[in-house]
């Protein structure tokens, strides 16, 4: 097929092109400038998902698209996350349909269905919450929901929810524990005995590839999400060490008491909204985040998409018994 990947020089986006050029598809890169390539020969197109123009000329002469571009990040306004998340994937969609493309795989993510508390093995039935903790999973919830909505004969959409993807080239998770190591020392809000999972890059690019592959009009994916993840839960303390250590960093985690930390954030988020300074050291969001267990049941991912983790790519910090 002829895929574009929107966001294909970003981190999933460029692992997503490399899976896709290997297996034989003609891709195409829609991305904001020529900084970051696509790889391994897929064409770059510069655009920006704000200019629906731009986005119909980059999806014209596609057979599919697989959406990963997105503005993600824990701080900002809310404006600039309906303009990126949710208007940017409204416009991927109308060119689609204007375009003739049958196949639409969005990169969605599994914040989604996170409000704050534990999510410890729950599946895709977990309900959209009623009030979120930031504009990021707030958006990507409501371009979720156009996604599925717009599933039908004629253009077939499935979204795919990874959790935490990190990998050589992480622009998130690593530079932020990286940044707040401080004299060999870790600050972590909780005891960090809380489980959470994550997933390898390498293995969310192919969760994509297989979806774009699989989906169909009257395939079990049309209409439908999936949360992809390792299926192998861990504390986030060790989470947190294998990280830093994966990448040559040692630090002694000093743990913060949860009310505390979180009390805080909301202190500091209020305190940044009226003075209109630079984001704040903690958020609610990131501090729900690191005090609560959010892991996943990824049985319907194994069964629908036939996706399952490689070994290369479990945590190399610790190797549980696989929990689905």
């Amino acid at each position: 097929m002829k895929i574009l990947v929107t966001g294909g020089s970003g981190f999933l986006g460029a692992e997503v092109c490399r899976h896709l050029v290997a297996r034989g598809h003609e891709v195409r890169s829609l991305q904001r400038g020529h900084r970051a390539l696509p790889p391994h020969g897929a064409e770059a197109v510069l655009g920006d998902l704000r200019d629906t123009a731009a986005v119909a000329d980059a999806v014209r002469g596609c057979d599919a698209v697989v959406h990963t571009a997105a503005l993600a990040d824990v701080w900002g306004p809310r404006r600039d996350f309906a303009a990126v998340n949710i208007a940017g994937t409204a416009a991927v969609l109308d060119a689609c349909r204007r375009h003739g493309v049958t196949r639409l795989v969005h990169c969605s993510s599994a914040s989604v269905v996170f409000a704050g508390k534990d999510l410890e093995g729950v599946d895709e039935s977990a309900p959209y919450p009623r009030r979120f903790l930031a504009p990021y999973p707030w958006s990507k919830a409501r371009a979720e929901q156009l996604v599925l909505a717009a599933n039908s004969p004629r253009l077939a959409t499935v979204s795919l929810r990874p959790h935490l993807i990190w990998g050589d080239g992480d622009p998130h998770l690593l530079p932020g524990l990286r940044a707040a190591v401080r004299r060999g020392r870790l600050p972590l809000p909780g005891t960090g005995a809380n489980r959470v999972d994550t997933v390898h890059v390498s293995d969310a690019a192919e969760a994509h590839v297989l979806a774009v592959e699989k989906l169909t009009a009257d395939s079990p994916l049309a209409g439908t999400s999936y949360f992809i993840t390792q299926g192998r839960p861990c504390t986030l303390a060790a989470t947190v060490r294998g990280l830093l250590a994966h990448h040559d960093i040692t630090a002694e985690i000093r743990s913060i008491p949860a009310v505390a930390a979180r009390t805080a954030a909301a202190l500091l988020e209020a305190t940044a909204k009226a003075t209109r300074s630079r984001r704040p050291l903690l958020t609610r969001f990131l501090a729900a985040e690191l005090t609560r267990s959010h892991w996943f049941d990824i049985t319907a991912a194994r069964r629908d998409l036939t996706y399952t983790p490689t070994a290369h790519s479990w945590h190399p910090w610790e190797t549980p018994t696989p929990v689905d």
